[in-house]
């Protein structure tokens, strides 16, 4: 492989940024100023140094929050440390929308633009932001949901308070991000333009049991100790029922932990459905090692909120979750991917994992029983694509977050081409009371979360008994007087008219009534909300986050999108052709694109044009 480096060289602030994620250089190869210049004719160690190149995406981070941009020195210099060809490394850091390789300001704020703080008002903050000159990026989804409209304030540099160690399983990795983020929602005019010169002026972010309007209930079964114990404090966990699924796990053996979730019937909570014990099952059968497990955290499908709220209220579950899938499908090591806009989360979850780890529930010898487990923290960097679980593998190993085709399963080559057990956050942790409770407890009394936002008097994450219908769900939420539509599964799901609220919110429920239960966004609009304004957006989001690897996504969402901005100035037979075409782009879209993101990205306009009319 021939390394060809630019002319660029790294300022003092990104080789201390890299050399804290990396260690200090060993040769003038890898940017050592005091060896000779002979060592430069060969890379010591250079295949030890590429099996390091999953520390690519930690190191593109390490020089974005250190100085808030990636200079073509300071990623050079990167690539010779990792030995990773520049090209490549430059394809990796443009891929993610909160990484910048062209000089911008250190503080940057990302104003929420995307369907739930449309319907709240977010085009009046960004037009009075625009009127007060506050400098903002227009941003797809913050998962903040619940507080629309919302903003996300970061600042890079050394002396930023951001973060705490990643809790990653090796040295390298574990220096906290050198930023400050604050969270500000709802956001008003008035106070991003404050947090905007004075960051730290910032009011305490709301604690996550504000997004749980349920909170303090007695049939939680996920969401009861978020709000009662204190998310920082393992024995606050432990004392709260913390371990005893993991102490269950370790009677049973990793056999009996299958069995007793498969019983269970438990299904994938990320919108696929898939059985989970049959996962396990199909990963732990596999000859070839080692064996992962990968917990999907990188909910970004605008609406969804729900594994940030547990993330955040009840990390500890999370990590016991995990430890309990590693013991199951025989792996001793766990990556957990997170939404790099979850600043907090990142760091309730930093705190449990090297909690853990002291504690004895993660290392050598889990619980005195032998077994070895331990769990790596990533950040995601803006890529919804990345909630695709086979994208997220690329991530983590340092490459473009496409998708790969399936076969082989990533039960057979996953994450660095081993068997691999991928699951979301709401998943994991609905084996908790699988074990604790028992499978058939469970099946009896299983539950889902939803995210309702919008235009409701009491929006957050509502845990509701499967089969509950959506017009109960709404009664809890509050909703508004004049009922236009909801949106269930958030931008890759569809519309439901106000007549159609008995639907059951199940899987099975939701699929015989022409819609989708998704990952259980409800996102509820009234009369005031500009339809054709949202489904133009969510047009724009498809077409912004196509990884651009197949064409019918890559252009076939272009298309959509052009076709909407028509279609508002057209009528009569014009805009017939129109929909006739969009129709044609998204059965094109959904029969031919490689996944789920081109798949489902005519599903929501479908869903307005033939439920609710829109355009008639």
């Amino acid at each position: 492989m021939d390394l060809r480096f630019g002319d660029g060289k790294p300022s003092d602030e990104e080789r201390e940024a890299v050399d804290a994620l990396l260690g200090p250089p060993e040769s003038a190869w890898e940017g050592a100023d005091d060896r000779s210049a002979a060592d430069l004719r060969w890379a010591r160690g250079g295949r030890e140094a590429r099996e390091r190149r999953d520390l690519l995406l930690p190191g593109l981070h390490a020089l974005n929050d250190r100085v808030g941009w990636i200079s073509e020195g300071g990623l050079a210099y990167l690539c010779r440390r990792l030995t990773v060809p520049p090209a490549e490394a430059y394809g990796v850091a443009t891929f993610y929308a909160m990484f910048a390789v062209r000089p911008r300001p250190a503080q940057v704020l990302h104003v929420c633009t995307d369907l739930a703080c449309v319907a709240r008002g977010s085009a009046a903050v960004t037009s009075g932001l625009e009127a007060e000159g506050v400098s903002f990026t227009p941003s797809p989804c913050l998962g903040l949901c619940e507080r629309a409209p919302a903003a996300l304030l970061v600042r890079a540099g050394v002396d930023a308070a951001g973060g705490g160690a990643t809790g990653g399983g090796s040295t390298a990795g574990t220096s906290p991000p050198a930023r400050l983020a604050r969270v500000v929602a709802p956001a008003a005019v008035g106070e991003l333009a404050e947090v905007s010169r004075e960051p730290e002026s910032a009011a305490p972010e709301a604690d996550a049991v504000v997004a749980v309007p349920q909170a303090g209930g007695t049939a939680l079964p996920l969401l009861a100790r978020v709000g009662v114990v204190d998310p920082s404090s393992v024995d606050d966990y432990r004392a709260h029922g913390g371990y005893g699924a993991l102490r269950r796990a370790l009677a049973l053996g990793p056999a009996g932990v299958i069995r007793e979730v498969t019983e269970s019937g438990l299904v994938g909570r990320g919108g696929a459905a898939f059985p989970t014990g049959r996962k396990w099952q199909a990963t732990a059968s596999q000859a070839d090692g080692p064996h992962y497990v990968v917990c999907n955290a990188d909910e970004s499908e605008p609406g969804t909120f729900k594994d940030r709220v547990v993330m955040e209220g009840d990390p500890y579950a999370l990590v016991e979750a995990m430890t309990v899938a590693g013991y199951a499908v025989g792996a001793h090591r766990g990556y957990l991917y997170i939404r790099g806009e979850y600043p907090r989360a990142y760091e309730r979850l930093a705190h449990a994992v090297t909690e853990a780890r002291a504690r004895g529930l993660l290392g050598d010898d889990v619980l005195g029983s032998g077994f070895a487990f331990d769990i790596e923290i990533r950040r995601g960097a803006g890529a919804y694509i990345c909630g695709e679980e086979t994208a997220l593998f690329n991530s983590i190993e340092g490459y473009r977050g496409e998708p790969r085709s399936k076969p082989p399963f990533p039960v057979e080559k996953g994450l660095f081409g081993k068997p691999t057990a991928a699951n979301n956050v709401e998943t994991l942790v609905n084996v908790l009371p699988i074990l604790t409770r028992g499978a058939e407890a469970f099946r009896t009394s299983e539950t889902k979360l939803f995210c309702v936002s919008g235009n409701v008097t009491r929006p957050g994450v509502y845990e509701l008994p499967f089969g509950a219908t959506l017009r109960e769900l709404l009664d809890l939420a509050g909703p508004p007087e004049a009922l236009r539509a909801v949106l269930l599964g958030g931008a890759a799901g569809g519309f439901v008219r106000p007549d159609e609220l008995d639907i059951p919110l199940t899987f099975e429920g939701t699929r015989a009534a022409g819609t989708t239960l998704g990952s259980g966004v409800v996102l509820v609009l009234d009369e005031t909300v500009d339809l054709p304004r949202v489904l133009l957006r969510i047009a724009e989001f498809f077409r912004d986050e196509s990884c651009g690897q197949c064409v019918p996504c890559r252009v076939g969402t272009v298309r959509q999108e052009e076709a909407l901005h028509r279609i508002k100035e057209r009528t009569g037979a014009a805009a017939a052709a129109d929909i006739a075409l969009l129709r044609e782009v998204g059965q094109t879209l959904r029969d031919a694109s490689i996944c789920g993101l081109g798949q489902t990205a005519w599903n929501a306009v479908e869903s307005a044009i033939d439920r609710l009319g829109v355009y008639r």
